[in-house]
């Protein structure tokens, strides 16, 4: 005779009711609200704001340094869980602990840190200054801000991947006589790789979105410097809720966009 286990958590059309509302009242009505509230231009007016050359310039400085950030966690991420996986030294676990201080750390608090390390007379920024060229308030300076606030994500997502490969797996590929680099390719890559695209789409869409780190060290000089998220700032202080919330369904389909298509390409590297 069977015995029927009860479940931990209420059935399955109670518990979708709760998350249909709660998806709802946090993120559906919200975006719903900033389509309708665009909805109210022509088609004519939309396209003049968004395609206006200052949010241009805003759109590709964010994008841009969002994308970079990204690839440059995308490497130094990995190399940080692989070290923290593969090796036993004295002060991991503090190193463990402060991958996760963005995460913790205001991001204003941030921002204001990097500002004064990295300006014109900032302990690394003045060196930078007798070299000739700036860190601070170009889009160096926030690809710097954009790339400390997303470590994180790469590291996190890919480090209990990382833990989970056998090295018995790549101790026998080696005993087959398999070099480093093949075994790198063919077992690490392939295991790593969806993990990885997971961690780079989380950093790069944290970083399209990111204001407090930014707002300090950017400068906020518009055509130059100026980032999406301030230019809405710019807006509303304006009164001008139409344009910002134009604006803001820009930022949102563009990441939607591309988001997808990652999202895409590692589903498909995921199918066998």
């Amino acid at each position: 005779m069977s015995r029927r286990i009860s479940p931990v958590i209420p059935g399955f059309g109670l518990t979708l009711g709760y998350t249909l509302v709660y998806l709802s009242l946090i993120v559906l009505i919200p975006l719903a609200a900033m389509f309708v509230h665009a909805a109210q231009l022509t088609w004519d007016q939309f396209w003049a704001i968004i395609s206006a050359p200052r949010v241009l310039a805003a759109l590709k400085l964010s994008f841009g340094t969002a994308l970079y950030a990204a690839i440059i966690n995308g490497i130094i991420g990995t190399l940080l869980a692989w070290v923290l996986v593969r090796y036993t030294f004295p002060g991991r676990k503090v190193i463990d602990a402060m991958i996760d201080l963005p995460f913790a750390l205001p991001t204003a608090v941030a921002g204001i840190a990097l500002t004064a390390l990295y300006a014109p007379t900032g302990l690394v920024g003045q060196f930078a200054a007798d070299l000739g060229f700036k860190i601070a308030y170009t889009p160096l300076g926030i690809t710097l801000a954009l790339t400390f606030v997303t470590l994180p994500f790469v590291v996190r997502t890919v480090q209990p991947v990382l833990a989970d490969i056998p090295r018995e797996v790549e101790e026998a590929a080696a005993c087959l006589g398999a070099k480093p680099l093949q075994v790198f390719r063919h077992i690490l890559v392939p295991a790593l790789l969806p993990a990885w695209l997971t961690g780079f789409a989380l950093a790069f869409a944290r970083g399209v979105g990111e204001y407090g780190s930014v707002i300090f060290i950017a400068g906020n000089m518009p055509m130059k410097t100026e980032i999406l998220p301030l230019l809405i700032m710019v807006k509303l202080d304006q009164y001008d809720y139409t344009g910002a919330t134009s604006i803001g369904v820009l930022m949102l389909v563009v990441s939607f966009v591309l988001l997808l298509l990652i999202n895409l390409l590692q589903r498909r590297i995921e199918t066998p």
